[in-house]
């Protein structure tokens, strides 16, 4: 029993982690992996467990360390269910040129690692078709997970310097205040909204480009850094507090730029990010309906923003009470899930949300925000 038990079992482990292997590096879409999801949310959780307000810094290894757990975790149940296979064959079908072959689980570890990595310096060779065939396998296994995480880990750099960049394009336009009302400031300046289109039309394809390689490998947001600047949770921010703004702030006569495509992609890229991230890496429900303090305070907020683009020379709207109830929904579908963002990756509300921070007085301060949200 026990001899059929150890390929049985062996065969399953190294085709679960086969799977895990597709799912997560070539089917690459959020939310679809066996192991490699899990994995990364262990990680995450540990590393967090042991930061501190005082070394949040240690996070900054946190996207590291998950991809390294997850290329030994593939290559240690590898091994270990080849070696449930090869375990039985020992002494029979595989045996050792040199010596008497021995049958402990340990030198068929040696000997299904060895077939794995295709290293070739092992005594211990295959006597029978089947072994060999096994053999075979193995080394075509080894060969193709080697290549395949190869490709992952250069996949995963390349997208996460792609955000990085993004991320810091946002700060720069926003004259690194993080404020939305600054971005569109430089870009429009002196009303001249039809030149500044074309920068808001790329910068709306880099955030759908960002979305995309989220959604392939949703590893990426366990990768934080100590500056604020390069959080999801800020960049994506000032996106949709523009686009509300947008909507919001300027007048009848710029309705073209209200329902363009720059503007409405931009919107769409960014929720759907939040969305995804909100499937694979939250776990407090986001759903929350603002009440009057949010209210005033998100009124106040756009009532700034108007005055800041009023002195950059672009012209707004009229009609005060309409401005401030559009911004106010635009807000209301996004605000609470971008602050459970930057609080789960343990920033500071000041550092996501500085122009929000800026509008606050001591009261909302101390009563309203003083705590994560």
């Amino acid at each position: 029993m026990v001899r059929w038990f150890e390929p049985i079992l062996g065969t399953v482990l190294m085709a679960a982690v086969l799977a895990d292997v597709f799912l997560t590096v070539l089917y690459a879409r959020a939310g679809t992996g066996i192991m490699s999801d899990r994995l990364a949310r262990l990680v995450w959780l540990a590393v967090r467990a042991v930061a501190s307000n005082r070394n949040k810094h240690l996070l900054s290894f946190c996207g590291p360390l998950i991809v390294v757990a997850l290329l030994l975790t593939w290559s240690i149940l590898l091994a270990l269910g080849a070696a449930l296979v090869v375990h039985p064959l020992l002494g029979t079908s595989i045996t050792n040129s040199n010596q008497e072959t021995p049958t402990d689980f340990v030198t068929a570890l040696y000997v299904a690692g060895s077939s794995l990595s295709i290293v070739g310096g092992s005594s211990f060779g295959p006597q029978s078709s089947g072994a060999k065939l096994l053999f075979l396998l193995n080394s075509v296994i080894g060969t193709s997970v080697i290549s395949l995480t190869i490709t992952y880990l250069m996949q995963i750099y390349g997208a996460l310097r792609s955000r990085n960049s993004l991320c810091l394009k946002i700060h720069a336009l926003s004259a690194e205040t993080g404020d939305a009302a600054e971005l569109l400031a430089h870009l429009f300046a002196k009303n001249q909204l039809s030149a500044g289109y074309n920068n808001l039309s790329e910068l709306a394809a880099e955030l759908t480009d960002a979305k995309e390689a989220h959604h392939f490998y949703p590893i990426l947001f366990y990768f934080r850094f100590p500056e604020p600047i390069y959080a999801v949770s800020r960049s994506w921010l000032i996106a949709l507090d523009a686009v509300s703004l947008i909507r919001s702030a300027l007048p009848k006569d710029a309705d073209w730029l209200k329902q363009s495509g720059a503007v409405t992609q931009m919107w769409s890229s960014a929720l759907l990010l939040l969305s995804t991230l909100n499937g694979v890496f939250l776990e407090k429900n986001p759903s929350h309906e603002p009440d009057d303090a949010d209210r005033q305070l998100w009124r106040a907020r756009c009532d700034n923003a108007r005055k800041r683009l009023q002195s950059a020379g672009i012209r707004v709207a009229d009609d005060l009470r309409d401005s401030f109830d559009t911004y106010i929904e635009s807000r209301r579908r996004w605000d609470r899930l971008v602050h459970l963002v930057g609080n789960s990756m343990a920033y500071e509300v000041a550092d996501i949300d500085p122009a929000m921070q800026r509008t606050q007085t001591p009261i909302f301060l101390s009563e309203h925000r003083g705590g994560a949200r």
